[in-house]
C-alpha cells in the first residue's frame, strides 16, 4: 500500500525519472516541482508517492477557476511513476488516493486532466479510474474529466 507525502525540503531531491521513450509524455520531476510552485496561489498540492520508505513517484494538482467561462474544478496536473516501479499498480493506487483527497477537500465536484496523444498507458490508467474524454484536444493533449460526487 502506498502513501502520499507532501513535498518538503527533506524529500524534494528524490531521484524519479521515466524511461527515455516516455520523456515526450511526462514532465520531469523538476518541472513538476516548478509547476507546483507556480500554481501555489491556486492551492497547488505536490506529493511524493512512497511504497514504504521507497519513493516511487510524484504527483500534483491545483484548483482551476475561470469565472468568465463558469469553470471551477481540480486540475490533476501531473503524475510520474519512476521507470523502476512502473507496471506494479502504483499509478492506479496513487490516482485513487489523490481523488480521495480531492473528495475530502470538497471544494469542487469535478476533476480535469489531460494526457499526450499516444500515451496509451496514461489513457488506460485514467479510463480505469473513471475519467472520460471530453472530446477536446489542445496541442496534442487529450482532455478527460471525472465527477467526484
Amino acid at each position: 500500500m502506498i502513501r502520499l507525502k507532501p513535498v518538503t525540503p527533506d524529500n524534494w531531491r528524490e531521484r524519479l525519472e521515466v524511461r527515455p521513450e516516455q520523456e515526450t509524455f511526462v514532465a520531469p520531476k523538476v518541472a513538476i516541482l516548478a509547476r507546483a510552485w507556480a500554481y501555489r496561489e491556486m492551492r497547488s498540492q505536490a506529493f511524493l508517492i512512497y511504497d514504504g520508505d521507497t519513493p516511487v513517484g510524484i504527483a500534483m494538482y491545483h484548483d482551476y477557476e475561470d469565472p468568465e467561462e463558469g469553470e471551477f474544478f481540480y486540475d490533476f496536473d501531473q503524475l510520474l511513476i519512476d521507470a523502476r516501479y512502473q507496471g506494479k499498480g502504483y499509478g492506479a493506487e496513487a490516482v485513487q488516493k489523490i481523488l480521495a483527497l480531492m473528495e475530502a477537500d470538497g471544494k469542487y465536484d469535478e476533476v480535469v486532466l489531460c494526457y499526450i496523444e499516444g500515451n496509451e498507458a496514461a489513457r488506460r490508467l485514467y479510463k480505469k479510474a473513471g475519467f472520460v474524454p471530453t472530446g477536446d484536444v489542445e496541442e496534442h493533449e487529450v482532455i478527460m474529466k471525472k465527477r467526484l460526487r
